[in-house]
């Protein structure tokens, strides 16, 4: 049943996204098709899950046994660079369209702050690494999650009569924000 509330909880109730706004970047920047949402919250999940893993055994056998733990930032944004340029070497080999339109954004996962976000609140709530796992797993699907329903919001959008003042990206972070407000609610079911 803990497993079962772990994630309830990160897609829903603690949306890396919408309730603790990391990530934004992306969710601005790749929610204008599903497919590249999708494509984009798959290259999170790996990224971030992987990421949890390596920063978890760096912490735990490197950084804090050595007395280093200043170099947290600095460790863990090298580890998450190296995944990144492995996520994009293995996308332009297999996957040329869809590396194509993530553009720009593929790199920037690198600096995203969900990514980095994660690996430090799995430190913090010094999880074994199971949990830690699982957690990034959850977090990251909940990026997911709110990528795909950003996209589809944004997609309905373009066939709707928008004020010119208001089209493409000031429609969406309005849109955003009320996505947000929505999931508030579910912080407030769970207390």
């Amino acid at each position: 049943m803990e497993i079962f509330e772990l994630f309830i909880s990160l897609i829903f109730v603690n949306n890396i996204i919408l309730i603790q706004n990391l990530g934004i970047c992306p969710y601005v920047g790749c929610s204008r098709e599903k497919g590249v949402a999708f494509g984009m919250g798959s290259a999170v999940i790996f990224v971030v899950v992987m990421a949890t893993i390596c920063t978890w055994f760096a912490q735990r056998h490197i950084l804090n046994p050595l007395g280093l733990g200043y170099l947290q930032t600095l460790v863990f944004i090298l580890i998450i660079a190296s995944l990144v340029q492995f996520v994009e070497m293995f996308l332009k080999k297999l996957l040329p369209p869809l590396y194509e339109s993530l553009g720009i954004f593929l790199p920037l996962i690198t600096t995203n702050c969900a990514v980095m976000g994660t690996a430090i609140l799995v430190q913090r709530e010094n999880l074994d690494l199971g949990t830690g796992i699982l957690y990034a797993f959850a977090t990251s699907a909940g990026f997911l999650f709110a990528l795909l329903l950003m996209a589809g919001v944004r997609e309905r959008l373009e066939t709707l009569r928008v004020p010119k003042a208001m089209a493409g990206t000031p429609i969406s972070l309005v849109m955003g924000g009320i996505m947000a407000l929505s999931f508030m609610a579910f912080k407030g079911m769970a207390q």
